[in-house]
């Protein structure tokens, strides 16, 4: 199995060229408040420093929106020309705003123009979810506009953590869904010829990421679209656990030849992304070769994988994007790995921890938690810090940790718990996708779910 990148289009952010035969782009996005300029500015250039060649800001309203221009501005004159790219989610007013003075916008299918969502059932006749396709069309060609007049690019970022009533009503929470979202967006684009689109599709559950992003190649193929592809694993945590997860997800469609820029979604600080993203990208190719050795290895349902490592983080790094895809695919349930200079315990607990992050088997406690951006509304650090301290006992127990509603409780739907920030200082907790409690105050939050957890698991025995 030789490395051959998926063929795409050429688009342009600012003055950063993107997918055809340009390489693997980084990038990461910010966890300040887009309104304090200062560090939102400091931010950048460390993300840029670090190596990252993209930077994403949440802007929540207009605002948010206008502020990318002094935050722009500021960057520019610091020497830093890094394409800065705005997030908008339920607001497609300030998408139009945020394209006079970002290098490119990313807006989300699931809540541009859809309700925000409920989990509720609708039901349409064909006439009348043709008439909601209409309503997205009118809505969004003003946008398209504004972002061909002002050499704007496009990312189409669908997250299965908020895919719209709509869409789950007629094609449930499946891969089949997640990527009829995003068609639904880039055929009006292709209508109206506007290419200038990078699109991704995200999940915290590598299976489904990987799963989404392949069949939306096929169905892009089909009709011959030739987009470029932004690849992350969201939510995907911290630590150890955070690059495990992402290696898997990012590394099984890294192999396949597709992808065009990554994100590492870590819940860290985020310039800390960039060196594990580009460490990913410069392993393309062993973890290529790596992975066709691995799956020629197995015998009694076993993956048998060999390799050198300089580090602890290259080894999780490399064995996880070279086995990553086995596993999603269900070739195998058990692996071994062999690697010089490191002992047995850390080689097996890194083995569990990938066929945990491949959704194989659950060993450990497993922890959901977003990146933090703009819209967290607490200590997001700290907090995942105290809750893993005092659960990381309940071994297959799914503990969903998220800043802001945005992708929870969507994204978090699978898991047992979860811990939400509701309004600045308040958080709201979630046993699957039921609201238990709700705005406790950031202070009594952690004790709150600890306590919650305990008595639930009680009932249960």
């Amino acid at each position: 199995m030789a490395y051959s990148r998926r063929k795409s289009h050429e688009i342009t952010v600012g003055n950063l060229c993107l997918g055809g035969e340009n390489p693997i782009r980084v990038q990461s996005m910010t966890n300040t408040s887009t309104m304090d300029t200062e560090a939102s500015v400091a931010q950048i250039l460390r993300i840029a420093e670090a190596g990252g060649e993209l930077v994403r800001l949440t802007t929540q309203g207009t605002r948010e929106a206008e502020n990318m221009d002094v935050i722009s501005q500021a960057v520019r004159q610091a020497g830093c020309s890094v394409p800065l790219v705005a997030d908008v989610h339920f607001n497609p007013n300030v998408a139009d705003v945020a394209a006079h003075y970002c290098e490119k916008v990313r807006i989300n299918p699931g809540n541009y123009v859809d309700a925000a969502r409920q989990f509720k059932q609708l039901e349409y006749t064909d006439e009348q979810y043709a008439q909601e396709l209409q309503k997205i069309e009118d809505r969004l060609l003003p946008f398209l506009a504004i972002c061909r007049e002002h050499g704007t690019a496009v990312r189409i970022g669908v997250n299965h953590g908020s895919l719209s009533d709509r869409i789950m009503s007629r094609y449930g929470d499946t891969p089949a869904g997640i990527v009829e979202s995003c068609m639904e967006f880039l055929r009006i684009c292709v209508r109206h010829n506007f290419i200038n689109v990078v699109i991704s599709i995200k999940a915290s559950n590598t299976v489904v990421m990987v799963q989404s992003m392949r069949l939306l190649v096929q169905e892009m193929e089909k009709e011959g679209m030739t987009f470029p592809l932004h690849l992350g694993v969201t939510e995907a945590g911290e630590g150890e656990d955070g690059r495990i997860k992402s290696a898997v997800g990012i590394g099984a469609l890294l192999t396949e030849g597709i992808g065009d820029t990554i994100r590492v979604s870590l819940s860290e600080a985020p310039e800390k992304e960039i060196p594990v993203a580009r460490q990913l990208v410069d392993m393309i190719p062993e973890c290529t070769r790596l992975r066709q050795e691995a799956e020629e290895s197995i015998q009694d349902d076993t993956v048998t994988l060999r390799l050198q490592a300089s580090s602890l983080e290259e080894l999780q790094l490399k064995a996880s994007m070279a086995v990553g895809a086995l596993f999603i695919d269900k070739k195998a349930h058990e692996l071994n790995i062999e690697a010089d200079g490191f002992n047995e315990d850390t080689l097996r607990d890194l083995a569990d921890s990938i066929l945990q992050a491949a959704r194989i088997k659950f060993v450990k406690t497993e922890y959901i938690s977003c990146p933090g951006c703009g819209r967290t509304l607490y200590d997001l650090e700290g907090t995942i810090h105290k809750i893993k301290a005092a659960t990381a006992h309940l071994k297959g127990l799914k503990i969903a940790i998220m800043g802001c509603i945005v992708n929870g409780p969507g994204e978090m739907a699978d898991a047992d718990y979860g811990y939400v920030g509701a309004a600045r200082g308040k958080v709201s907790l979630y046993k699957g996708k039921e609201c238990v409690e709700k705005n406790i105050p950031e202070e009594e939050a952690v004790e709150r779910l600890l306590q919650f957890i305990e008595e639930d698991l009680k009932q249960k025995e």
